[in-house]
Order: structure tokens, then sequence, then C-alpha cells
């Protein structure tokens, strides 16, 4: 029972902040580009999903590796629907980088538009990349973050797959820092398939920032590698400090 109604009050705020999401648009989009405001909503929707429910709780720790004045390629690990809402707990103002289908997500989808996110279709990967690297200058022009799942798609063992080049291409071309996030705990939002889980514990970690010089000193490839290495091992450490933490 309690489940459900967790759904009800999720649609009606969701609902509710879409409208406002529309009309922060039209007020704001004369001068700021950025979309900040409009980020701020997706933020206190996502602060009302997670805040609401007494125990449910989310957690971020090395927010003092984030320059709030710079624009990133964040790249993150990918193992739930939920990482997406997980991630407006870190302080910057991005855009995703998600795949065509999930635009089409009622509610969603809208949402995910408005905040000028960018829909990419996985199929083709030319175009695709070529479509990351347009918009994505573009919104860092603008100085906002790119947020990118560089597995390309979810985890179904809950480690970090091989990481695909789109992320590390578009660092190197628009000349920004690479900031590695990994977070635990998005795939355990439910029990039984559709019961809330109550006591659902999410920890995010921001890591060091890979500078602009190595950035553009180092071959895509080995980039994409010793990122990817360097987030399974604090992904390794993060899920160990949760499971001490829960003893």
């Amino acid at each position: 029972m309690l489940s459900i109604l967790y759904y009800i009050f999720t649609l009606l705020q969701v609902t509710v902040l879409f409208i406002v999401s529309i009309i922060v648009l039209a007020l704001t989009y004369p001068f700021d580009k950025s979309r900040r405001w409009v980020h701020e909503c997706s933020r206190l929707i996502c602060a009302l999903l997670y805040g609401v429910p007494p125990f449910i709780r989310r957690t971020i720790d090395g927010v003092e590796n984030i320059d709030p004045k710079k624009a990133y390629v964040m790249v993150m690990n990918h193992n739930s629907g939920f990482d997406i809402f997980a991630a407006y707990k870190i302080p910057l103002n991005f855009r995703w980088v998600s795949k065509r289908e999930v635009f089409r997500v009622p509610f969603m989808g809208p949402l995910l538009t408005i905040h000028g996110d960018i829909p990419i279709e996985r199929g083709n990967a030319t175009k695709a990349m070529a479509k990351v690297l347009r918009l994505g200058k573009l919104w860092i022009s603008r100085g906002a973050t790119i947020a990118i799942f560089p597995e390309g798609t979810r985890s179904k063992t809950g480690e970090i797959n091989r990481f695909k080049a789109g992320a590390f291409t578009l660092a190197k071309e628009a000349g920004v820092e690479i900031l590695p996030v990994v977070m635990t705990g998005t795939n355990e939002f439910f029990r039984k398939g559709w019961l809330v889980n109550w006591r659902n514990r999410v920890a995010i970690r921001v890591l060091k920032p890979v500078s602009v010089e190595e950035v553009a000193a180092k071959e895509v490839a080995e980039l994409s590698t010793e990122v990817r290495e360097r987030m399974v091992l604090s992904l390794a450490e993060l899920r160990k400090e949760v499971a001490t933490e829960k003893r």
C-alpha cells in the first residue's frame, strides 16, 4: 500500500514540476542559455523523490573535486534507470546523453527534452557520435557539463563494462576535463519486482578530474582504459564502505 501511495505521489509531483519546468524555460530562455534554472527544477523533482521517504538515503562525497565554474564531461557507471535520478545530487548543471527510447517515456521523456538532454540512436554509432560531439560542444560552450554513461548500456552484473569512445572524444575535442563519478545502490530501489525498498541507500562518489592537459596528451583508448580502471577501484572501495556501514 505504501508503495502505491509513493507512486501516486511521484506521478503528481512530476506532473506539477513538469508544468513548472515549462514555465521556467519560457521565462528564462532569453538569458539562461545553459538552462540552469530548468536543471534546478529537475534537481527538486529528484530531491523529493529521495527525500520524502524517511529511510531512503542518497549520499555523496568527493564534491571538493568539483569546480562549479567549470564545465566537464562527466562519466558514470550505469546499473539502473534510477542512476539518472540519483545523479541530480551532484552539484553541477549538466545535460544527459541518453538513448532515444527514454525520450518516449511518458512524463520523463518530455522532461528530458525541456531539460535540453541529447537523444541518440544507438543503432547508428557514426550518427550518434556526430550528434554527441555537435550538441555536446554546444552545451559545454554555454557552461553546461555533459553527463554520459560510457558503458553505453546498463551493466547486468553490476560491474563496470568496457567503455565506448564518445565521452573521451568529446572531452578532447571540447578541451575540457573528464570528471569520473561512481555510484552504488540504485539497482536496489525496488524489492519483489515493484515494491519500494524503504531502506535503500544510494552512495555517490566524485573522483578527481582528469586535467585538460592529460586529456589532450593521451589517445582516446588510453584515456578510456585509465579512467575505467580508476572507477573500478573506487566503486569497489565505495561498496565495501557501504557494506561495512550496514553491519
